[in-house]
């Protein structure tokens, strides 16, 4: 991967920075963040490459977006930007594997994906998650993105009983215009079962609705990470305003920021 800083900035907090990885090795380190949970927590089947590291070849199209603790030095959380420019360079969007995309074409203005969420147990809390949305809302507004989407996963541990529950609640509240539907290749079985205790919408989920995001149809049943992915679609132009102030607002909390430059993806020569 070719890594082309430019004059762009992201900000950081006096604990936290969050910015895009300036070189492989801040890849690798994402990577391996995914790895461990992906794999090690949820149980997720990775094949190929080299041992504890979540890699595939979208990888080297895409920003990488992360959260390091400056204390420990380790990388917390990450996400990973696909943009439309980069989605035709690599063959195509990461979801296509998993939804038939075609309502995207007839979205006006440019789209951006957004994937392989994930967040260090240790730091699942709000300042993060938040930190970690402020750079990906930075980013679309300075890019001028005039949507994003993304899978936003529900374990299936309890064998999808929770899953289909919330997915009572998703059709009820957060369902996007028939016009605005994806169909998934995979489909999630209906199972005879009720969850045990109260349903809790993932984290992942509840920021795509707080930021008035819309589920485009039925899930996809995602038997290598043993979980069902909900396809949210987000209006840029619709955004909750008090919501992307508050994120944006993140890294700017006391005035000393330890800035980070932005990258550009490219093919290796």
């Amino acid at each position: 991967m070719t890594l082309e800083q430019d004059s762009r900035y992201l900000q950081s907090s006096t604990r936290f920075s969050v910015g895009f990885a300036q070189t492989p090795q801040e890849v690798l380190e994402t990577q391996q963040l995914r790895y461990r949970i992906f794999a090690g927590e949820l149980g997720a089947t990775i094949n190929g490459g080299e041992p504890d590291v979540d890699r595939d070849s979208y990888d080297e199209w895409c920003h990488h977006l992360l959260v390091r603790d400056l204390e420990s030095g380790r990388v917390i959380a990450c996400t990973r930007l696909l943009t439309d420019d980069q989605a035709r360079c690599a063959g195509g969007f990461y979801s296509a594997g998993e939804f038939d995309l075609r309502m995207l074409d007839a979205l006006p203005g440019r789209v951006l994906e957004v994937g392989r969420t994930c967040v260090d147990a240790d730091y699942r809390n709000g300042a993060v998650i938040a930190l970690l949305w402020s750079g990906l809302a930075e980013f679309v507004m300075r890019e001028c993105f005039d949507y994003l989407f993304g899978c936003a996963s529900i374990g299936l541990q309890d064998g999808a009983a929770n899953a289909h529950a919330l997915l009572q609640k998703i059709r009820a509240r957060h369902m996007a215009p028939p016009w605005q539907r994806v169909r998934p290749h995979i489909a999630l079985p209906a199972v005879d079962a009720r969850p045990d205790g109260e349903v809790r919408m993932p984290p992942l989920l509840k920021a795509y609705f707080s930021l008035g995001g819309k589920a485009c149809g039925e899930p996809y049943w995602d038997r290598d990470f043993h979980c069902a992915d909900v396809f949210v679609l987000v209006n840029v132009s619709d955004l909750h305003g008090r919501y992307v102030r508050h994120f944006l607002r993140q890294g700017r909390v006391d005035g000393s920021t330890r800035v980070r430059p932005a990258v550009t993806a490219a093919r290796p020569n």
